[in-house]
Formats: structure tokens, sequence, C-alpha cells
């Protein structure tokens, strides 16, 4: 029998518990994704969005409070809501607070806080506040394309098949609600499988840095409020927690930290960590992805060293 090194057995654990946590989110977000490609008409989601961008990134940023959805599983949703031809101030609005302001989200964040409301606002504000800075850039400054051209040109196919389907076809012709949901439990198999092996790399890498990274060497660190904000905002990349469950975590390094770098966690990670990366590095472009990033990680400290 191999003995193996206790690091690799605590790395393995590691793995292994990030992708029971996150495979049924996956799983139930690449659903919605097989539903939406079938069922949603480009031309109707055309009209459902305000035509006002203002009003159209307010849409997308509380639109998660009655779609939730982990950030485990957002990314192939907005995926293919950007392909039927949302906004992008929408869509994305709609990928950074999802996670956060669902109703799940919000009740496990007020029970880790021991039923104080004063985080759960903060984390809040705090998802609001990135969503929409962001929406803001996406709609009037940014000019660079979001999804990788791949999908682009399958998205405008698609639109194309639907637009000429509903002039020259008549209804009988048209797919049976049977025809419908086959095609999109079979596109959202295929998502399936398609995304979740960057979810496999992502946790496999978050997995590795939580064994060998000594983070330990970081708490002298703690008292000094920037160095504790960075310090909180690495940790949520690193550990790749659901959103579901990072306020119990969060809550834990509250008496070391303070509540403010905590904060800083609990939105910072449920927006950019690692394996929710190598989902969205699928899907769109690297250029997109660093400004995103980048602006995202801004925001978020700014926003936390002012509280």
């Amino acid at each position: 029998m191999i003995n193996l090194p206790q690091s690799v057995l605590q790395a393995s654990a590691i793995f292994v518990s990030i992708i029971i946590e996150a495979v049924p989110f996956v799983l139930f977000g690449c659903v919605v994704t097989g539903f939406l490609q079938s069922f949603l008409d480009p031309v109707k989601v055309k009209q459902w969005i305000p035509k006002n961008k203002i009003l159209a990134i307010l849409t997308g940023m509380f639109l998660g409070f009655f779609f939730p959805s982990c950030e485990c599983g957002i990314v192939p949703i907005v995926k293919e809501l950007l392909k039927k031809g949302v906004p992008s101030y929408t869509a994305i609005t709609f990928m950074l607070t999802a996670p956060i302001i669902n109703p799940v989200v919000l009740f496990s964040t007020y029970i880790a806080f021991n039923n104080d409301s004063y985080p759960v606002f903060l984390r809040v504000l705090g998802s609001l506040v990135v969503a929409f800075l962001i929406g803001l850039w996406l709609a009037y400054r940014n000019k660079d394309t979001i999804l990788k051209e791949e999908y682009k040109k399958e998205g405008i196919a698609h639109v194309h098949s639907e637009s000429c389907c509903s002039q020259n076809v008549s209804s009988r012709e048209k797919k049976s609600l049977v025809n419908k949901i086959s095609h999109a439990l079979q596109h959202s198999v295929d998502e399936f499988f398609d995304t979740g092996r960057y979810l496999v790399i992502g946790a496999l890498l978050a997995a590795l840095m939580q064994t060998y990274l000594k983070t330990a060497l970081l708490f002298p660190y703690a008292s000094n409020k920037v160095t504790s904000i960075l310090i909180m905002m690495g940790f949520a990349f690193i550990l790749s927690l659901c959103s579901e469950a990072d306020a119990f975590i969060g809550t834990s390094m509250k008496s070391m930290f303070g509540l403010t770098p905590v904060i800083g966690f609990l939105v910072y990670g449920p927006m950019v960590d690692i394996k929710n990366l190598m989902m969205m590095s699928h899907h769109f472009t690297r250029k997109f992805m660093l400004k995103l990033v980048g602006l995202v990680t801004v925001i978020v400290f700014i926003y936390t060293l002012l509280l």
C-alpha cells in the first residue's frame, strides 16, 4: 500500500469538497442554459430589456434576486443570454450580483453573522456598487468583444435561424414542445461536460494553492487595514468558496482581520475566484476578462477601504 504525503491527502480532500459543492450549481446553470437556448426568443428578449441603458443596468443588477444562481453556474447562463442578444451591461451585471443578492445567500450570510443584518447590508451594497460601475463601463466605454468568436458566430446564426423560422415556417412545422425539451436537455449535457472540465481544473488549482501556499506568513499584516483587505481578497480568490457557504468562513476570520476586510472577502469571492475564472476563460475573450477582473478588484478594494 502506498503511503501518500499528508499534504497530498489534504489537497485531494479540498479538491473533492470543491467539486461536490460546485457540481450541483454548475449542473443547474447548464440546465437553465439549455432551456434558454431552446425556448428564449431573441426578438422577445430585446423587447423585455429597457431601451434606456441605466434602466437596463439596474435590471441586470436586481435580476439575480428573482433568478438566483451561484457563481459556480452563472457563467454558462450569462454566455447564453449574450448569445440571445441581451446587452453586455445587463448580462454581466447580472453575473456579478446574482451570486450575492439571491435570497439563499442573503439568509446564509445573516445566519453566519449571528442574525446581524448590517454585514448583509454591506455585502449587498458592495455588490450593487461594483455591478453598477461595471455596467456603466460596459454601456459607455467598453468597445471590446466579450464572447469568443465561436460563440459570437453561433449566437448570430441562431438568431438568424429563429428569425427565418418565424417568418417563413408555418406553426405546425415548428418544433414540438417535446422536441424542444429534448434539445434543451441535450444542450445542457453538452454544456455541462464542456464547462465541467474548466471547473475541475479550477478546483484543482484552488486545492493546490490552499494546501501549499503558506497563508500563515500573511497573518502579521492583519493589523493594517490596507494589507488586511488585500489578504482577504486574496483568500477569496484562492479558497474559491461557494457564495452560499463563504459567509461562515468569513465570519471565522472576523476576530483576526475585522469586519471590513471580511466584507471585501464576501463581495470579491463570488465575482472573482479561480474556478470562476477558468469557466469564464472558456467563453469570454482574454482582453475583456483582464479588464473586468482588474476593474472589479479596484472597485471592491476602494469600496472596502471606504467603509
